[in-house]
């Protein structure tokens, strides 16, 4: 079970303060989430929340699991492709385009979804949401000439 935060790209852990365990990164971060229901790794960084958002493979057909910051928006989670502002969009999302059925996890609660990514004018209204939860997004928007993708994730019926 592979996977990466991709906003660790930046800072170190110990630039937390009141933070008394250690941060959780990559695949790491994504096992210890599971195991223990997000009990470790929901609260990551600066405060902000993490989801594990699995998505299959469109070259191996295995799940890839990403831990991710998220925000939470009329019932949907957002999560951003950010790549820390490298100028390929990270797998997972190359992935969830060819595949957008999708697992999500939010702390205990694991559940199927469909992935999208936000249109340019749903971009527009929910870029500010999520970079007042991470700014660092501005600051990779702004090392790439891609535009960042916002994906939405609404829970399968």
């Amino acid at each position: 079970m592979g996977g990466e935060c991709w906003a660790a790209v930046s800072g170190h852990a110990g630039e937390d303060e009141g933070v008394s365990q250690r941060m959780l990164y990559g695949a790491e971060h994504v096992r210890r989430y599971v195991e223990t229901g997000g009990d470790e790794g929901y609260i990551w960084r600066r405060g902000t929340t993490i989801l594990i958002l699995t998505t299959t493979g469109r070259v191996s057909g295995k799940e890839r699991s990403t831990a991710l910051i998220f925000a939470e928006n009329d019932g949907r989670y957002l999560v951003v492709a950010s790549n820390g502002g490298d100028d390929e969009h990270p797998g997972w999302f190359k992935n969830l385009r060819e595949r957008p059925d999708v697992t999500v996890q939010v702390k205990g609660d694991r559940f199927p979804a469909r992935a999208r990514a936000a249109n340019p004018d749903e971009r527009a209204r929910l870029w500010p949401q999520m970079a007042e939860i991470w700014p660092d997004y501005n600051t990779y928007q702004k090392r790439t000439e891609r535009e960042i993708p916002i994906v939405i994730l609404e829970r399968a019926a």
